[in-house]
C-alpha cells in the first residue's frame, strides 16, 4: 500500500455473513454528508477460494481479517458510476483486478483491468453481467444463476426491510424522499440515468426475462426471496402507465 496515500475511513458495518453457498454479504455504511449516514453493502462471490467483491466497501481491521480467512482477495466489481470510493483502497491493498465498464466519471480510478461489457466471461461460472444499454453513465446488474437466482445491483434497483445502518436524521427523511421499506427503482438513480425525454422502463421489463429470487442491491437490506415479484410492484410503481 502507498504510504503517503490517504484512503477514506472504514464506516460502521456488520460482520461477514453468508447468505448463499459461496456467496456473503457485508451490512454497512457510508457519511454522505456531515449531517446523514445511510446504508451500503458489499457483495462477495467465492471461486475456487479466491474472492470477487461485488460494490466493494472497506472494513475495519477486524473485518479485513474476516475477509481474509474467506479466501485470496483476488477480484472487485463496480457495478455503479456513483460508486467507487474505497476501490483504490482495495486495489493499493490487496492488488486486485478491477472489472468495471468504461466512462464512469464519479470515480476515474484506478484504472481499469477487466472492461466490462455484455459479452465478458466472469471468472467463476453461472455468472451474467447485464448493462443497462441506455443509461446516461454505465451502470449495470449481475445475476447469479445458483438455487433460484441471486440479483446484484448498485443504485438502479435497491430493497429496503429496514433502515439498518442509518443515523436518526436518515431514518425519518428515507420515507419521505423516496426511499419506502420496499423494493423500489432508485428515485435519485433513476433521475440523474434517464436520458432526457425518455425512458428507461424497457431496461427494467427485460430484467424480467431472467430468473432470479433474491436481491442484494448497495443500498438497503438483502431480500432473502420474493424479489422479482417484488421488482415487477417497483417497475410499475416508478414507470406509471
Amino acid at each position: 500500500m502507498t504510504a503517503d496515500k490517504s484512503y477514506p475511513p472504514p464506516y460502521p458495518h456488520d460482520p461477514i455473513q453468508e447468505i448463499a453457498d459461496d456467496v456473503f454479504m457485508v451490512r454497512g455504511s457510508i457519511q454522505m454528508n456531515a449531517l446523514m449516514r445511510i446504508s451500503r453493502n458489499m457483495g462477495v462471490i467465492r471461486h475456487d477460494g479466491s474472492l470477487m467483491l461485488i460494490n466493494p466497501i472497506r472494513l475495519d481491521a477486524t473485518g479485513e481479517e474476516a475477509l481474509a480467512a474467506l479466501g485470496d482477495v483476488k477480484w472487485m466489481l463496480r457495478l455503479g458510476a456513483f460508486h467507487g470510493q474505497d476501490d483504490c483502497y482495495y486495489k493499493d491493498r490487496f492488488g486486485v483486478e478491477f472489472w468495471c465498464q468504461p466512462g464512469g466519471k464519479t470515480y476515474p480510478e484506478p484504472a481499469i483491468d477487466v472492461p466490462l461489457d455484455s459479452e465478458c466471461r466472469l471468472p467463476f461460472p453461472d455468472a451474467t453481467l447485464i448493462p443497462f444499454a441506455r443509461t446516461r453513465h454505465p451502470e449495470s446488474v449481475l445475476l447469479l444463476s445458483r438455487g433460484n437466482g441471486l440479483l446484484f445491483s448498485c443504485d438502479s434497483i435497491q430493497h429496503y426491510g429496514d433502515y439498518r445502518h442509518n443515523n436518526w436524521i436518515a431514518r425519518m427523511m428515507m420515507p419521505f424522499i423516496g426511499f419506502p421499506k420496499t423494493t423500489i427503482i432508485g428515485p435519485f438513480w433513476l433521475k440523474f440515468m434517464t436520458p432526457e425525454g425518455q425512458s428507461l422502463r424497457d431496461e427494467f421489463e427485460a430484467l424480467m426475462d431472467y430468473e432470479f429470487d433474491s436481491l442484494l442491491s448497495a443500498h438497503g437490506s438483502f431480500l432473502a426471496s420474493g424479489a422479482k415479484v417484488n421488482l415487477r410492484k417497483a417497475i410499475d410503481r416508478a414507470f406509471p402507465k
